[in-house]
């Protein structure tokens, strides 16, 4: 086992990795930016190294600062997160060429999944069914003619892309030369890259991925489902597991197809093998394969009982996987709500300020992933997301109301968050029916605004700021003893 592994990221997941490696009793280190010096994960850490300023293309995208940061500190191991650098293959071969482990799958099967096009080849290779479609010359004849064959509605998506950039929905064919030249800009200046993709659209389509995981040894298996299909502008919002669509028909069969998607590029460690479901016919599609471990994992750890982020090390350091598929099973149902500093009555807008008052949810069956506590500042340099509300119930109403609860007990004052919206999601009929894809969001909250508040918004701050008044000290200011007075950073605030 390694004795120190470097975090290559920041917030939450930072967070979740630096408690992963104490609970292992490896020492870890993190790297920060100018913005971050007091951030949750550089407190957490046994030790941190500054590697520039804010802007994450002067700091967490830098690959050469964290390697260096790495040999520096005597780090073994490098562990990405996800985001920034977690799915870039030359940063894998340069942690690699410096003598040091990634924690993650070769940059050869990063290389192989992180080019949609190459993904699609793969997959209709190894018999996983793909989304009908076009991938080849971008003149606007080629891509009219096979616009024209496949159909429309159709979907146009980058190549080399993800996270909704370069994508766009055609239902006219008057609208596809136009359509494909704006997604071509959008991925050449997100990606570098304008290649563009072809598929049949599927409206109402269900999103689900499965979880898999494999050592060097050979051992690969699938950690079940996740149900994404609640989402806004093609990023997830709710994610929850056991997907209230799947029977266990379809459920061995993409969990099959999950496994042989991962063996065909020779993977290991954890990744997700993502999925589109057409619930008119029940057909399903590979969509793509995230190399990196997911912001929603916790709900299939709820489940399954397994330790995704301590499995990842492990893996890392040649351990081999203690089970098979057949001896794996899932317990319960686990939702996971992602909090955003965000407005969603003004089309999700981001939101930045300083977190005046941040109160977590507990209890049973409440777990909260944040990489931020009171008195922290949500910055524009990095994404809005605040934390990870997920809970475990002994059955999927059982678990909506737990989430429902916990939502309800969250404070969370000084930056507009979407916490309300999340409640009426949940809350709506068609949810607690199971009844959801990948536009119901777009569809159900259109126009959405919260309810009007009890309380003026002047005296909720109010409230908030009354938190950082140091009442005490008015009291103790003659008390030689008190720790307001000592110039030692106790004081709230220091």
């Amino acid at each position: 086992m390694f004795k120190k592994v470097l975090v290559a990221n920041r917030g939450e997941i930072a967070v979740r990795i630096i408690r992963a490696c104490r609970e292992l009793g490896i020492a870890s280190v993190a790297v920060y930016s100018d913005a971050d010096r007091r951030a949750l994960h550089v407190r957490l850490a046994d030790e941190a190294v500054n590697i520039g300023p804010a802007p994450a293309s002067e700091s967490y995208l830098v690959a050469e600062r964290i390697i260096q940061a790495a040999v520096a500190t005597g780090a073994e191991a490098i562990h990405p997160g996800y985001g920034f650098l977690s799915e870039n293959a030359n940063f894998a071969r340069a942690v690699q060429q410096a003598g040091l482990v990634f924690i993650g799958p070769s940059p050869e099967a990063i290389d192989a999944m992180g080019d949609k096009g190459q993904a699609r080849a793969r997959m209709q290779a190894a018999g996983v069914p793909v989304v009908p479609g076009y991938q080849g010359s971008d003149d606007p004849a080629a891509l009219e003619a096979a616009a024209a064959q496949i159909g429309f509605p159709l979907l146009i998506k980058a190549a080399a892309g993800g996270g909704g950039k370069g994508m766009r929905v055609v239902d006219q064919p008057v609208e596809l030369v136009e359509a494909a030249a704006a997604a071509r800009r959008e991925a050449e200046h997100a990606f570098g890259d304008g290649r563009l993709i072809l598929e049949r659209y599927i409206p109402r389509a269900r999103h689900i991925e499965f979880q898999v995981l494999a050592d060097q040894h050979g051992n690969l298996v699938h950690l079940f489902e996740r149900e994404c299909s609640v989402q806004r502008r093609h990023q997830k919002i709710i994610e929850e597991t056991p997907s209230p669509y799947l029977n266990e028909i379809l459920r061995a069969e993409m969990g099959a197809a999950a496994v042989a998607a991962a063996r065909s590029v020779g993977y290991t460690h954890a990744g997700t093998v993502e999925f589109i479901v057409d619930p008119q016919t029940g057909e399903f599609f590979f969509l793509e394969m995230n190399t990196r471990l997911q912001v929603e994992h916790p709900v299939t750890e709820w489940t399954v009982g397994i330790d995704l982020v301590q499995w990842q090390i492990r893996i890392a350091a040649g351990e081999t996987l203690p089970f098979n598929q057949s001896s794996l099973s899932q317990r319960g149902h686990a939702i996971e709500c992602r909090l955003y500093a965000e407005d969603p009555a003004n089309n999700f807008l981001p939101a930045t300020g300083p977190l005046l008052t941040f109160v977590e949810p507990s209890g049973p069956g409440v777990r909260v992933d944040s990489g931020y506590t009171t008195g922290d500042q949500i910055t524009i340099h990095y994404d809005p997301l605040i934390a990870k509300l997920t809970v475990w119930g002994e059955n999927r109403p059982a678990a909506i109301q737990r989430m429902a609860a916990a939502l309800r007990e969250t404070v969370l004052l000084g930056v507009t968050y979407n916490g309300q919206f999340l409640q009426d999601v949940l809350a709506e009929p068609q949810f607690t029916a199971g009844d959801i894809y990948t536009t119901w969001v777009e569809e159900h909250f259109n126009g959405w605004q919260p309810p009007q508040c009890g309380l003026p918004p002047e005296v909720l701050v109010a409230a908030a700021l009354a938190q950082f008044t140091p009442q005490s000290a008015a009291s103790n200011e003659h008390d030689p003893y008190s720790p307001w007075r000592m110039p030692n950073g106790y004081r709230v605030g220091q």
